[in-house]
């Protein structure tokens, strides 16, 4: 059974200020993005193409971050435990 750990909830305002924070840096990335979260498996998908179509995954050691890629381009990111960072 997943654990669900209860947070506080943000203001309007802090909400707001998280959310143009985000908005910047993936401006960084210069492409489109696609991001869902699995709340009860607390895990954060970050698919830098749509559809991914990986060939092959390669998960960071000890850091609980996965790399998919389509051949060598990087076409997704997957983070485990996402509310703990």
């Amino acid at each position: 059974m997943a654990t669900v750990v209860t947070k506080r909830r943000m203001s309007k305002d802090e909400a707001v200020k998280y959310a143009l924070n985000l908005a910047k840096e993936v401006t960084k990335l210069g492409q489109d993005l696609w991001v869902s979260y699995d709340a009860e498996a607390d895990v954060l998908y970050i698919s830098l193409q749509y559809p991914q179509r990986a060939t092959d995954t390669i998960m960071l050691d000890d850091v609980g971050i996965l790399l998919s890629y389509r051949g060598r381009k990087l076409v997704g990111i997957t983070v485990l435990e996402a509310s703990k960072r």
